[in-house]
């Protein structure tokens, strides 16, 4: 099989699980339905859902419609499958600043983790965008050949 075949193919797999998967993890009673959230708070997290999911959406489109070119559809459908996982990064990192949280006492709690004699809690999302960031890495390596 043509390695920028699989590379399409693993790009499109990836696409599909970020599109289906925040919607899957937020949109229920931990996010946007929590009770405890405020009206606004919920908003923000379906907004953020709606986009994301139509953004896979447009990710598959231009990896497989033949609207631009190949290696187009590509690259563009890659950046934009880039951009939510450096988003959370950058979230992340600047949370103190606006009072965030990786995690709420009503959703998925952090895995502890024993490290030497330490316990170590890692949190699931962010054990998620670093596996999607490595895996866009690979898909790049695959696809230049």
């Amino acid at each position: 099989m043509d390695h920028r075949l699989i590379a399409r193919v693993g790009l499109s797999l990836l696409c599909a699980i970020q599109g289906i998967a925040t919607v899957v993890l937020d949109c229920n009673r931990t996010h946007a339905t929590n009770p405890t959230w405020t009206p606004h708070a919920r908003f923000h997290v379906v907004w953020q859902t709606s986009t994301t999911a139509l953004a896979a959406a447009a990710e598959l489109v231009l990896l497989w419609s033949g609207w631009v070119g190949e290696a187009q559809g590509f690259y563009l459908a890659l950046m934009m499958a880039s951009l939510s996982p450096i988003g959370f990064l950058a979230t992340c990192v600047t949370r103190g600043w606006f009072g965030g949280a990786l995690s709420d006492a009503n959703g998925i709690q952090p895995v502890p983790l024993n490290v030497g004699s330490r316990i170590v809690k890692v949190d699931l999302n962010l054990v998620a965008v670093v596996a999607a960031l490595v895996t866009i890495g690979a898909i790049i390596f695959i696809y230049k050949g």
